[in-house]
């Protein structure tokens, strides 16, 4: 029989120090046992020890100590708080586009069932306009004006003549440049300075704009005139009125802009279109104009002699005699060096205000003619309410309820006929066709 193959020996493994201090011992291995050979197992390494575990920090701070609240004052609350500002989201490109800022627009149509104002006038349908060669004129009453002013233009020559003596040599170009001056009256930035300063008017709001521009087309295209020729204005005021100055200023007031329907409107701007045709604005501006130095003169004469007057009264009797002589001596030599000119300047002020109110009928017809004088006839009346509301309320003020009474003097000086004198001559333009 065979024999099994000897087993070799197994020796025992080294041992040695151990790799660093500190490290565990590692016991020697015990003599091998006879018997079948078995698997040979590594032995394992013995765990390293964990790493020692640090204090965590807190999750939150300890409380510090707080110090006493401040004492409340009487009164006094707690503090306001700034209003935070709107967050605002800019619309993305294609929502700005989808949706196009507004525009003015006149004022609302009324629906199509609802019944229009009996004054209203379809401004939107105008066919083909037919502008005149001959836009303006001057009348009879325009002439009339510049002739009564021209006392008044005497008077100021020779103030301004007085005064160009003290500029010696260039004296006479002082009187030349005052002369020239008048052109201002159709100067358009001088008549934007008169509107703003003078007048107290003021561009329109584009909504007001929206509503006055149709009118005064359907007012021109109906007189045939070119109506960007003129400038139209507002005033702020809550009477009934129109203004036309200079040589191309039309305005209206705020009230009759917002409460009157288009038609009495255009009514109104037609009569002020009355007055620029027939030269009554640029005439009666031109006559003021050249009257100022002379007014102004006068008023300077009348501050002296009250002044003078008070001091002669400090010597009694004998004083305002003696005052009274050296100013009639004075007048009495001016009148006679003067052929009596300074006579005529005191019946000038009824003159002008009689042909002032010839030239408000001539505005009246002119807007008559043109078809708006049932309108007229309304804003008239409007107007004569308005004036015996504000005279009722002038005599409540003054204590007394009976209507004060209009004297003659001041009839005589109003520039605007009455309300029953305008109304008897619009009575041919009422009249239906026959």
């Amino acid at each position: 029989m065979t024999q099994p193959p000897p087993i070799p020996p197994e020796y025992p493994e080294p041992t040695g120090g151990p790799a660093h201090p500190g490290a565990a011992q590692v016991p020697p291995a015990r003599p091998p046992v006879p018997g079948p050979r078995q698997p040979h197992i590594p032995p394992q390494a013995p765990p390293y020890p964990q790493p020692p575990q640090y204090p965590t920090a807190a999750a939150q701070p300890p409380p510090y100590p707080t110090g006493p609240q401040p004492p409340q004052y009487p009164g006094a609350g707690p503090a306001p708080q700034a209003p935070s500002a709107p967050r605002f989201q800019p619309p993305y490109p294609d929502e700005a586009a989808a949706t196009p800022p507004p525009y003015p627009q006149a004022a609302a149509v009324p629906p199509p069932g609802s019944p229009p104002h009996p004054h209203h006038i379809d401004t939107a349908h105008r066919g083909r306009v037919h502008v005149s060669s001959r836009q303006r004129h001057t009348d009879a009453t325009a002439f009339g004006n510049l002739l009564l002013h021209l006392p008044n233009f005497l008077c100021s020559l020779v103030v301004v003549a007085l005064v160009s003596l003290i500029f010696g040599d260039l004296g006479l170009l002082v009187i030349l440049a005052w002369l020239a001056s008048g052109a201002l009256v159709f100067h358009r930035p001088t008549e934007s300075a008169l509107a703003r300063h003078l007048l107290r008017l003021r561009y329109p709001t584009p909504q007001e704009r929206a509503t006055l521009e149709p009118v005064w087309r359907e007012v021109t295209a109906r007189a045939g005139v070119e109506g960007r020729a003129y400038e139209l204005w507002v005033e702020d005021s809550d009477s009934l009125n129109a203004v036309a100055a200079a040589g191309h200023i039309v305005g209206v007031t705020s009230f009759a802009l917002n409460r009157l329907p288009n038609g009495e409107l255009a009514a109104v701007m037609a009569h002020e279109l009355g007055h620029h045709v027939g030269g009554h604005a640029w005439s009666g501006l031109l006559g003021h104009w050249y009257a100022l130095p002379g007014r102004i003169a006068w008023r300077l004469l009348r501050a002296v002699t009250g002044f003078l007057f008070h001091v002669s009264r400090a010597f009694s009797c004998i004083g305002v005699a003696f005052f009274g002589l050296c100013a009639g001596g004075i007048a009495l030599a001016t009148i006679s060096t003067l052929y009596g000119l300074p006579l005529l300047l005191l019946g000038m002020p009824y003159a002008l205000a009689a042909v002032g109110r010839r030239s408000e009928l001539r505005a009246d017809r002119h807007a008559a003619a043109l078809g708006f004088a049932p309108m007229l006839a309304a804003v008239l009346e409007k107007l004569h309410q308005q004036e015996q509301e504000q005279a009722r309320l002038a005599a409540a003020g003054q204590g007394g309820g009976a209507r004060m009474k209009e004297t003659a003097a001041s009839r005589l000086l109003s520039s605007h006929p009455d309300y029953h004198t305008r109304l008897h001559h619009l009575q041919e333009y009422l009249q239906p066709a026959r």
